[in-house]
């Protein structure tokens, strides 16, 4: 059987994804070859916006999301209006990761409350997510970084802090508990959809079965996927206009690559913690010696 059949049957036969939007370089420091791809540096509005001209002419995305937080927040709020201008209509999203304070936070939402769909974590901790949701003038709080668990969520609905509240199946403990989690956002009338880590295929399958289970999933769920060069699959998973098929096949839908695992396997068990430990500090000193994590609020 399927497995959104064994999760109680799905309610919809496509899953929409939402195309996530990176500032980058052209390439990596040090890496002559390009960075991996062929993308190219995406520094400003107009790089912002070629960067999601190739997601929906690659896979069909109508739904976009800035990573934002890198650059002041008027040079964001420009690419979110050059993006706004580019795909009329089209929903549009700004995650800064908590790196501004409240003040700052109202001042995004009142630039751009007319074309985004959300804001994702303008600032850091429920307390002042409420804040911010309380005169944010209607537009929607989303969060992946406050309400990680299920005893955050009681203060987070009962102050209004949150009005879309993004799931993750690894870290909210699998695929049931991701619908137990959509029932109660269904409850308190809070929306749901889906984080993005940076997920190979099998990932992005189990993902996509447990969303075509949950009835109101409203918003396109996040995707990493398009960004990864590697997987374990035999055949990638394919976005068409923007969405993927569910599948119903038995089981996840999906076959293993099992040399391309056990290569992978070999390549983490000979690793020397620089794949294993997450040190972002460590990378960006490859570009610049003396960077050091910033302090939260940047602005």
């Amino acid at each position: 059987m399927p497995v959104h059949a064994l999760l109680g049957g799905k309610v919809r036969d496509r899953v929409e994804y939402s195309a996530y939007l990176f500032y980058r370089w052209a390439a990596h420091p040090g890496d002559a070859a390009g960075g991996g791809d062929d993308r190219g540096a995406a520094l400003d509005p107009a790089g912002i916006v070629a960067q999601a001209r190739r997601l929906a002419a690659d896979h069909g995305f109508g739904s976009f999301k800035l990573k934002g937080g890198v650059f002041p927040p008027e040079e964001e709020i420009a690419a979110v209006r050059a993006l706004a201008e580019a795909f009329p209509g089209s929903p549009l999203r700004l995650d800064p990761n908590g790196a501004w304070s409240v003040e700052t936070s109202l001042k995004v939402a009142d630039e751009l409350r007319d074309v985004l769909e959300y804001l994702e974590d303008p600032v850091t901790g429920t307390p002042a997510m409420a804040e911010v949701a309380a005169r944010a003038g209607g537009l929607p709080l989303a969060t992946n970084m406050c309400v990680t668990t299920f005893p955050e969520i009681a203060e987070a609905f009962t102050t209004g802090a949150v009005q879309v509240l993004l799931s993750d199946h690894h870290y909210w403990g699998g695929l049931r508990n991701t619908q137990q989690l959509a029932a109660i956002c269904r409850a308190f009338g809070v929306g749901v959809s889906m984080h993005s880590n940076t997920h190979l295929g099998v990932s992005l399958a189990a993902m996509t079965h447990v969303a075509a289970t949950v009835p109101g999933l409203e918003h396109a769920c996040d995707t990493h996927y398009p960004w990864q060069t590697e997987d374990v699959l035999t055949e990638r998973i394919a976005f068409h206009e923007g969405a993927v098929t569910v599948p119903d096949a038995p089981g996840l839908g999906v076959a293993l690559d099992r040399g391309r695992l056990d290569a992978l396997h070999r390549r983490w068990l000979a690793d020397d913690g620089s794949m294993r430990d997450r040190d972002d500090a460590a990378a960006m000193r490859r570009a610049d010696p003396d960077w050091e994590a910033p302090s939260v609020p940047r602005w």
